[in-house]
């Protein structure tokens, strides 16, 4: 190979970075400090508008190189630096986001951290760049060199419009933020594809990695080990186990592993919990433009990874030992591992509606919990939601922008008890919702799939059956601690009694070894705490599930240094 081939492999192989500003001078500039500093290890590449910035990733991408940030100026004519970025995390999901912005600009900042999930936003000028520009991009490159990215095309799922497993397995994808591709077994593509793969067309689903490796019906385990997500852990003893990927879980895997524990976070589906399938969470601290969940508990979940924490999925966890001053946590599959300390941080589920035939439609147009990955296919649609709680209420307005009609289905008189009042004006204000009052869900029917719904109204109105393909429920909550029983003390419902509440007249729990009371947070069993939604009397929230995991690892350390 000559020179020039060489040196033309070796700028094909570094990681872009691209930059886009209509100003000339301004475009020149920043790239001329980019290449000062990061030229070694990568290509600098720029643009004079959107749309040009766009035609150059898609012929990187078609090279098969990578992109590790974008960085796009908001004013720019006919595409602004947040309808760049939008179009461009089809392309690059994984490239790092910094919005170039002037200081009157920073309205639009703060907006896109929503619209694009935007990682940064930088005003100009920057001058100078060792203290304003690097400091920056390097945190962003680290970012990105952390992340996972070893998918950078679509899992490709192939299977029955109506299986519950399908929809399993979709929604495990999209709950971790993998992007793929559905192909329902009927259509060309799908069946293309199973003759592609040599596989049974009576024995779907099927999953075909990017790298093109076939799965017949996998379990999320075997899936997740396929595209690469961390199912094993590295190491047999740690300082701190978090078991749980939800807020609490979160919160408290950030604050350990930033803290210096060595820390892993086990989390049994994917991380966010309840809080990560919000279409929309309005009253969170610090997002006045309301998040997503999915957004908010993945930035979490990236930043427990950045301090060091180890992530593992699709883990279930069987019980826990405590075995001298070890816990010892065990797997479904015969693994365990060990630690010092373990948060407890299962959250909770939604409760099973009671009506006749509905657990038959689970997954096949009955969905417990949010299910966005349904929603384009309610489109033209009257669908229908459980519930009165403010998830009930997000999910009707998220759903709301694709199906012809929302029916709203509360058990009580009315919302103003159970909902906050943000979201009551917000469904008052939406035509295409309906809340139905006093009524609940008695019956259900359907061939393969839910095609009716039995309704009765509570105030002796009678039963009437109406036609429905789609049935979403919100109905009060199940904690995850089955697999505790004769070890961890629960209440008659199953949520984890801690501290105070495990006193009685004063007395210690039964079993209790140290010659100190239970910490706030921690349990019968001494080094074993309790964070948000699974435990007793919490408060049903994302900020206060946050804010328990960090005060669980307080305590964790007050007990290792006792």
């Amino acid at each position: 190979m000559g020179t020039t081939d060489t040196a033309a492999a070796e700028r094909a192989a570094k990681p872009v970075i691209l930059t886009v500003d209509d100003d000339p001078g301004v475009s020149r500039a920043i790239a001329r400090d980019l290449r000062r500093r990061y030229s070694d290890a990568y290509r600098i590449l720029r643009a004079e508008a959107g749309p040009q910035a766009l035609e150059s990733l898609r012929e990187i991408r078609l090279r098969g190189q990578e992109v590790a940030l974008l960085l796009a100026d908001q004013r720019m004519p006919l595409m602004n630096g947040t309808e760049f970025l939008e179009e461009a995390m089809d392309l690059y999901p994984h490239a790092r986001r910094v919005l170039l912005t002037a200081y009157a600009d920073t309205d639009a900042a703060i907006q896109a951290i929503n619209v694009v999930d935007l990682d940064h936003y930088l005003l100009k000028p920057w001058d100078p760049p060792e203290e304003k520009l690097y400091p920056v991009v390097d945190a962003e490159l680290d970012s990105w060199h952390r992340q996972e990215r070893s998918w950078r095309d679509s899992v490709r799922v192939v299977g029955d419009r109506w299986s519950s497993r399908c929809y399993e397995l979709r929604d495990f994808l999209a709950r971790n933020h993998l992007s793929y591709e559905w192909h329902p077994a009927g259509e060309p593509s799908g069946r293309q594809l199973v003759k592609a793969a040599g596989a049974d067309p009576a024995q779907l689903p099927l999953v075909v990695t990017p790298d093109g490796t076939a799965l017949t019906d996998p379990t999320d385990q075997e899936l997740a080990a396929a595209i690469g997500i961390a199912t094993d852990p590295a190491a047999e003893f740690y300082d701190l186990a978090v078991i749980g990927g939800g807020p609490a879980g979160l919160g408290a895997s950030v604050y350990g592993a930033s803290e210096g524990l060595r820390t892993v976070l086990v989390e049994r589906q994917a991380t966010g919990g309840q809080a990560g399938q919000s279409s929309r969470i309005e009253n969170y601290l610090g997002f006045p433009d309301g998040v997503s969940g999915g957004q908010l508990t993945e930035r979490a979940r990236r930043q427990a990874v950045r301090f060091g924490t180890e992530v593992l999925i699709a883990r279930q966890v069987t019980r826990l030992e405590p075995r001298g001053s070890a816990r010892v946590v065990h797997f479904a599959d015969g693994g365990r591992i060990s630690a010092h300390t373990v948060i407890l941080a299962t959250g909770v589920s939604y409760r099973r509606l009671g009506a006749a035939g509905l657990d038959e439609f689970v997954g096949r147009g009955v969905y417990y919990g949010a299910a966005l990955t349904e929603a384009p296919a309610c489109a033209d649609q009257e669908i229908y939601v459980v519930g009165g709680a403010n998830s009930a209420g997000q999910a009707a307005m998220h759903l709301s922008g694709f199906a012809k009609r929302v029916h709203l289905l509360v058990r009580g008189a009315g919302l103003q008890q159970s909902m906050s009042h943000y979201l009551i004006e917000q469904i008052a204000a939406t035509p295409n919702i309906e809340v139905h009052p006093c009524t609940e869900v008695v019956g259900s029917s359907g061939d393969g799939h839910l095609e009716r719904l039995v309704l009765r109204d509570r105030n002796g109105g009678g039963e009437r059956t109406v036609s429905a393909a789609f049935l979403f429920v919100f109905i009060g909550a199940e904690p995850h601690t089955g697999w505790l029983d004769d070890v961890v003390e629960r209440d008659d419902r199953g949520f984890i009694l801690a501290g105070p509440d495990l006193l009685t007249d004063g007395r210690r729990p039964r079993g209790w070894t140290l010659g100190r009371d239970p910490y706030h947070l921690e349990t019968n069993v001494p080094g074993v705490f309790v964070a948000g939604d699974a435990r007793a009397d919490s408060i049903k929230r994302v900020a206060s599930a946050v804010g328990e995991g960090a005060m669980a690892v307080a305590l964790v350390h007050r007990y290792l240094t006792a």
